[in-house]
């Protein structure tokens, strides 16, 4: 069983609380994402990130600080968006941290797939940002970080594993659903709340879950879908009438 999350725009260094234990393992294709990243002037690279100019510019001077292979943090730390918040790695004992670098894996626009304990340095670039045309981008005039990717992300977990609990965003999900072959298992978790007799995601209330139930199967040791219907945190309780092939429901309220 693989469990895949989608990473954090905000990010941090910790090199005191765990060191690192591993490298990611799409680093050289990192390495040619951030060759094209740092020959980019600041209009282009704002453009591509989508931020304000305070924002672009502290990102626009970190990659032409960049050196991926030192001043490290390990992944499931250097994220701080609030599914990490909920998640709370840091305070996981022993085994739960064992469970989550067998079982989870973070997916990145910039490093691809990562295990909890990869050692990674603050970056930005969302897996749907739009790489202009003319500006060298590795993968060719006019493509995307998909088609940069391909069925690489796909086959480093779902490839080589019958099993994958989706707690990842569409954005990132869409990067192994798509490749799916029939005799694999794909569940969405699906964290909502009842309105008019349909069941609707709230974005940071969903993150909430999706952290929470990260948690929940680590100190559980969860190794079955099946022990993933007890999951009764944040208020939410497994919905079988709204759960269909492919998706457990969880309503809250």
């Amino acid at each position: 069983m693989k469990i895949i999350i989608s990473p954090a725009k905000k990010m941090r260094v910790d090199r005191e609380l765990l060191p690192p234990a591993g490298q990611p393992v799409f680093l050289e294709k990192t390495e040619l994402l951030k060759n094209w990243i740092e020959s980019l002037n600041l209009d282009e690279a704002k453009r591509l990130w989508k931020c304000s100019d305070k924002i672009a510019r502290e990102n626009f001077q970190r990659f032409r600080q960049m050196d991926l292979g030192r001043h490290q943090t390990p992944a499931i730390l250097a994220y701080e968006g609030i599914q990490y918040q909920y998640m709370a790695p840091a305070v996981f004992e022993s085994k739960a941290l064992e469970y989550i670098q067998e079982h989870l894996r973070i997916l990145s626009g910039f490093y691809g797939v990562l295990k909890p304990f990869d050692g990674v340095v603050p970056y930005r670039l969302e897996m749907q940002a739009k790489p202009e045309k003319g500006t060298g981008f590795p993968a060719g005039e006019g493509k995307d970080l998909y088609d940069f990717w391909g069925t690489a992300l796909y086959e480093e977990i779902a490839g080589r594993n019958c099993v994958t609990v989706n707690l990842a965003s569409k954005e990132y999900s869409r990067c192994i659903e798509k490749f799916l072959r029939p005799d694999e298992t794909f569940l969405t978790c699906v964290f909502g709340e009842k309105d008019e007799g349909k069941v609707k995601q709230k974005g940071t209330l969903a993150k909430m879950a999706r952290g929470e139930m990260v948690r929940f199967m680590a100190e559980n040791q969860v190794e079955n879908l099946e022990e993933l219907k007890n999951f009764d945190r944040l208020g939410y309780k497994y919905s079988e009438e709204d759960s269909a092939a492919g998706e457990f429901v969880f309503i809250c309220g």
